[in-house]
């Protein structure tokens, strides 16, 4: 058997972590089974679906190196398949008519959840005669279509959460299509899934009360039934359902906050699954080789962005310096550095890589050595640019200006000497200095950084606080 699993997004707006992590974990199914990985749109939705979503999604994708096999598939050009199968669905007395104005139904329900009563329907339009029906479609009135539940229960094993049972009481019987003729998602997913032959649906734990529903539908269309894993929840810190305050950001923000593909794909590979020991860093393939179902938790994960942060920073340093070269280009076009020579760059990239967390702080970090501007920390100019310091600067400043050899290593041996002199600290020449050049009282080694600020912006930047 040839393992056959899908992602089936709908196009309706941002592309979540949820949808990110369940394709991932679908692509690294099919991949590690040497199977085929779908991509279906479900855009059944008119109002909702739009091409700019589908764009994106299908970018989305590309961007974090989801590639499918098959598709992408919409739904919305398959609504003659779907009515197919409803047809054939009212001919063996599977599926029925129902006449009832939605906004009453609506109504009936809302009042029975205010009198805390369970509400399911009452299967009224079942048992009407053909005169009755006949009567109503000559008035226009419109219909859909119910999925008669057959009396039985529905028992299925669960990949991930175990056996689960649901008895026949416990469903009413669901709209198969709506009286506009558009298909619900329960109807259209479970034909296309098994007219793509889907081996394996692994989806998001909010669909396991949809399942026994598909696997009526199943039985009753005489499909093969695919095997169910339904993935956990995943939660902010603080166990509520996540959201932009902790972190939870669309897939394009995450790359606008210069996450790279890479540690979000790891991050969220680790969202659930775990390949076992304590690794936490892992390549495509090393995930590819591990992955299993078996050892996807049923508990909930737990969304860490300052974890991310950290993946982040460890792909960041272990990248060559020419792979994030094209990478931190736009965002040292944010910061406002428009030219640059590409030597000078990788020299700094290999230089700050170390210390950033993110592409937006690597650009942030790399601007004193490409910008005649830069921006002064209030607190550390206040800390570290005392009148003393000033001073020491004004000498420091002559003795730089004389070199002529502006190598890190000629420079740190002419500040060490001069703190010998003044017979000061090291440091309280390194931290004035670190200040006057890169506006901050942290970053990357001070010496390499002077000589990739070059002589002429290092010589600049110092003219200004001498005393």
């Amino acid at each position: 058997m040839t393992v056959r699993v899908r992602i089936a997004p709908s196009p309706t707006g941002a592309i979540h972590v949820g949808l990110i992590r369940s394709a991932l974990y679908n692509w690294l199914f099919a991949r590690h089974h040497q199977g085929k990985f779908i991509l279906r749109i479900e855009d059944t939705d008119p109002t909702r679906s739009s091409e700019e979503s589908t764009k994106a999604i299908l970018d989305g994708f590309r961007l974090v190196g989801i590639d499918w096999d098959e598709g992408p598939f919409f739904q919305s050009q398959r609504f003659n398949i779907y009515q197919e199968y409803a047809r054939r669905l009212l001919a063996e007395k599977k599926a029925y008519y129902c006449y009832c104005p939605q906004e009453k139904l609506e109504a009936e329900r809302q009042v029975a959840w205010s009198q805390k009563r369970i509400w399911r329907y009452d299967r009224r339009c079942l048992n009407l005669s053909e005169a009755e029906k006949e009567k109503l479609d000559a008035s226009k009135k419109p219909k859909a279509i119910r999925f008669l539940i057959p009396p039985k229960k529905v028992v299925f094993d669960d990949l991930i959460h175990g056996r689960i049972e649901k008895a026949p009481q416990d469903i009413e019987d669901f709209i198969l299509v709506r009286a506009d003729g558009t298909p619900t998602y329960n109807f259209a997913v479970v034909v296309d899934d098994a007219l793509m032959q889907i081996t394996h649906v692994i989806r998001a734990v909010e669909h396991i009360a949809n399942t026994p529903k598909q696997i009526l539908l199943y039985e009753a269309l005489g499909f093969p039934i695919p095997k169910f894993a339904h993935l956990p929840l995943i939660l902010g810190p603080d166990r509520k359902k996540l959201s932009k305050r902790h972190g939870a950001l669309s897939l394009f923000e995450y790359q606008k906050a210069g996450i790279l593909p890479d540690a979000l794909i790891n991050f969220l590979a680790l969202l659930g699954w775990s390949p076992g020991g304590d690794r936490e860093i892992l390549t495509r393939e090393e995930m590819i080789k591990e992955f299993s179902l078996e050892r996807v938790n049923k508990s909930n994960a737990i969304f860490d962005y300052k974890k991310l942060e950290w993946m982040n920073s460890e792909y960041i340093k272990n990248y060559p310096a020419d792979k994030l070269y094209n990478l931190v280009i736009p965002f040292l076009r944010e910061v406002g550095i428009k030219e640059f020579n590409r030597e000078h760059l990788l020299k700094i990239i290999e230089l700050v890589k170390v210390r950033s967390r993110t592409l937006v702080e690597m650009a942030n970090m790399a601007k004193p050595f490409l910008s005649e501007e830069i921006t002064y920390d209030d607190e550390a100019v206040k800390k570290y640019l005392t009148n003393d310091a000033r001073r020491n600067l004004s000498l420091l400043y002559e003795r730089f200006e004389a070199l002529t050899d502006f190598s890190a290593k000629n420079l740190e041996l002419i500040l060490r000497r001069l703190a010998e002199e003044l017979k000061i600290k090291a440091a309280d020449l390194v931290h004035p200095c670190r200040v006057a050049l890169t506006g901050k009282s942290v970053g990357p080694p001070l010496f390499e950084t002077i000589e990739l600020i070059g002589k002429e912006r290092t010589l600049t930047r110092l003219a200004k606080f001498k005393s």
